[in-house]
């Protein structure tokens, strides 16, 4: 098989549950791929596009994931998630969402909504994610447009998700959520704390997180039809990889 229908993948691991969005508790393997056109910078994958985990990039064709998939999770699971970095970046990603759909397999996947693939259409919980003014990032709105109305069009089952982490984080939030009305929407609380590694420590923080979160969306009229959700798995393993 040619290098360009390979995918760079990082890590395959679970199964687990899935800690985010749509999804959220959702009893999963993960396949993470490599490479992002952001660098948001509370990224709590920032080894998939930083330098700092190049070494652990394989090239993989898709039957070669699907054998470690089935080497790591046994029959323990029928949920893949496709996580990055951004594998929106990944044209042929299609070809592995069509062999795990031959296999019984559901599949999701989340990106912040940047670039199209046609294959979007074929994920069964796409998240799209847009990257909050913390984030140092840019929305580029003319893009994500286009894809809400692509994926509308063939009511793909997908949904929106902002990551909160103070006041104008929640004002984006708001924005996006008006901007795409008919979307399911999700506010999640942020993680700022990426270098601890005391999970006793870890909790109490993102209970107070969330905490703040729910009390800001009870107060505001345009949010009464949004879920809040904490990060799931770093209230079970705060930062650790590989969960």
């Amino acid at each position: 098989m040619s290098s360009n229908k390979r995918i760079p993948v990082m890590e395959i691991f679970g199964p687990t549950v899935q800690g985010e969005g749509m999804v959220i508790g959702r009893k999963t393997m993960f396949v993470r791929t490599a490479g992002c056109d952001y660098s948001c910078s509370w990224c709590d994958s920032a080894f998939t596009w930083d330098g700092s985990g190049k070494e652990d990039i394989r090239m993989l064709t898709a039957d070669e994931i699907i054998d470690q998939l089935k080497e790591t999770g046994g029959r323990f699971f029928q949920h893949v998630t496709i996580s990055g970095g951004n594998p929106a970046l990944l044209p042929q990603m299609g070809e592995l969402i069509e062999k795990l759909h031959a296999l019984q397999m559901e599949v999701a996947l989340e990106t912040q909504g940047s670039r199209w693939q046609d294959w979007f259409w074929e994920i069964d919980e796409l998240t799209l994610s847009p990257k909050p003014p913390s984030s140092g990032m840019k929305t580029d709105w003319a893009k994500l447009d286009d894809i809400v109305a692509k994926l509308t069009e063939r009511a793909t089952a997908f949904s929106l998700k902002t990551v909160v982490f103070d006041e104008a984080d929640l004002e984006y939030a708001v924005y996006v959520h008006l901007r795409y009305p008919g979307i399911p929407f999700y506010l999640q609380a942020g993680n700022g704390q990426l270098q601890e590694t005391d999970s006793n420590r870890m909790l109490p923080y993102l209970v107070e997180r969330y905490e703040w979160l729910i009390e800001r969306v009870m107060q505001n009229c345009d949010l009464n039809r949004v879920h809040v959700l904490p990060q799931l798995h770093t209230w079970v393993w705060g930062n650790k990889k590989g969960v």
